[in-house]
C-alpha cells in the first residue's frame, strides 16, 4: 500500500517531521482525501520531492 501526501510545506525539522498545508492524500495515484493542515512524523517519511509547477 502506497500513500502519497501532497501539499505546501509549512515546516520541517531535523527529525524530518513535516507540517503541510492544503494537503491532499493519494492512494494509487487517485485523490482520496483533502485536509487543511497535516503533520507527518519523520519516521514515516520515505522520500520528499518537489512538484513541477503547472
Amino acid at each position: 500500500l502506497r500513500l502519497d501526501y501532497r501539499g505546501v510545506l509549512a515546516c520541517l525539522d531535523g527529525y524530518m517531521n513535516i507540517a503541510l498545508e492544503q494537503t491532499e492524500e493519494y492512494n494509487g495515484g487517485q485523490l482520496k482525501n483533502k485536509y487543511g493542515d497535516a503533520f507527518i512524523r519523520g519516521n514515516n517519511v520515505l522520500y520528499i520531492s518537489t512538484q513541477r509547477k503547472r
